[in-house]
């Protein structure tokens, strides 16, 4: 899935479970190119079993499409990036390119059993637009300010420059006021995701913002199944290159994820480490152990995150001896293993 073209490749599997990759072919990623699609999907299928579309959640690129099919009552299954990286890499694959990555994903969906996708609720793609929105006026007004710090700071400052500067900033404050109430209504509006976000604010740290950021992001945690695929998919997953004793790379996280959520769980997190004691522990330890503190950061916003799925699984409020429970649980586990 790209922003101009779709690159399609058919497949089915026999009785003897051994898939065929038959046809392959590039449409253009808008409507006209969608009923060629259904058109091509169908001309080779005749009268047999039904079709079922599986696509990457690749950005917002695969959206229309998706619609689209779904309008026109097609099975479709949307399925993580990741889970589909992590699968081409046990393929037989040295080259990659849209053709090998389009057949990667048919393969995928032979093999797997893959839930239907549903159209998510209008409420998460109206959050995503403003969160999205209010992140890029927040990254446009940080510019601003640093653009004023230094016109300050020059030698004979222009005043009609710093005069246009405050005024851009003064809009961007506007603005910003006016997508955070227009979030609040929004969330106000629908009685289920407001009690939701009501019981993920009960985490110290997490306010509305990021409760939306979140709910958003995840359409409402429709495409999660666990808290360690909730984290892949916001790209704190742990990425580590080892082999026998000569190579051994730093532990690292992929990013290969969606931005957004990391970035929402920053200051969450840091306000987190300051006045919530498990976290506050657990930031220690990380950097007694190593001494790198972003990579202690890093680490609280995981937990943070994955705190949130766990409210929205479980239906309650947020448990301040949640972390402890959880460390002392799986110590047990270790000494019964032993």
């Amino acid at each position: 899935m790209a922003q101009d073209e779709l690159v399609v490749c058919l497949g089915r599997m026999y009785d003897d479970w051994i898939p065929e990759l038959y046809a392959y072919k590039t449409f253009a990623n808008r409507p006209g190119g969608y009923k060629a699609l259904v058109q091509w999907v169908k001309k080779p299928a005749g009268q047999g079993p039904a079709q079922r579309y599986v696509m990457e959640a690749t950005g917002v690129y695969h959206e229309k499409l998706a619609y689209f099919l779904e309008d026109h009552g097609e099975q479709i299954s949307i399925v993580l990036p990741n889970k589909i990286s992590n699968y081409a890499r046990t393929l037989d694959v040295k080259t990659v390119t849209d053709k090998t990555a389009s057949e990667a994903i048919a393969r995928f969906g032979l093999e797997r059993e893959l839930e239907t996708w549903k159209r998510p609720k209008e409420i998460f793609k109206r959050l995503r637009q403003l969160t999205r929105e209010r992140d890029q006026i927040v990254e446009e007004r940080t510019r601003g300010k640093n653009q004023l710090h230094a016109e300050k700071t020059e030698a004979e400052p222009n005043k009609n420059s710093l005069k246009r500067v405050n005024k851009r900033i003064q809009l961007l404050d506007k603005q910003e006021a006016e997508i955070q109430k227009e979030i609040a209504q929004i969330v106000k509006q629908d009685k289920d995701i407001s009690q939701l976000v009501d019981r993920i604010c009960t985490i110290p740290g997490v306010g509305l913002l990021t409760a939306a950021t979140i709910l958003a992001e995840t359409n409402g945690f429709d495409l999660i199944r666990n808290r360690r695929q909730l984290a892949s998919y916001a790209g704190f997953d742990v990425r580590q290159k080892q082999s026998g004793t000569s190579v051994k790379g730093k532990p690292r996280i992929s990013k290969k994820g969606n931005k957004y959520l990391r970035k929402a769980m920053h200051l969450p997190a840091l306000a987190a480490i300051r006045h919530q004691e498990n976290l506050k522990g657990l930031f220690a330890r990380l950097v007694s152990r190593h001494g790198i503190k972003m990579k202690a950061a890093v680490a609280a916003q995981r937990k943070l995150l994955e705190l949130t799925y766990t409210i929205y699984k479980t239906n309650t409020i947020y448990d301040k001896n949640h972390l402890a429970k959880e460390n002392q649980r799986a110590a047990e586990g270790s000494m019964v293993a032993a």
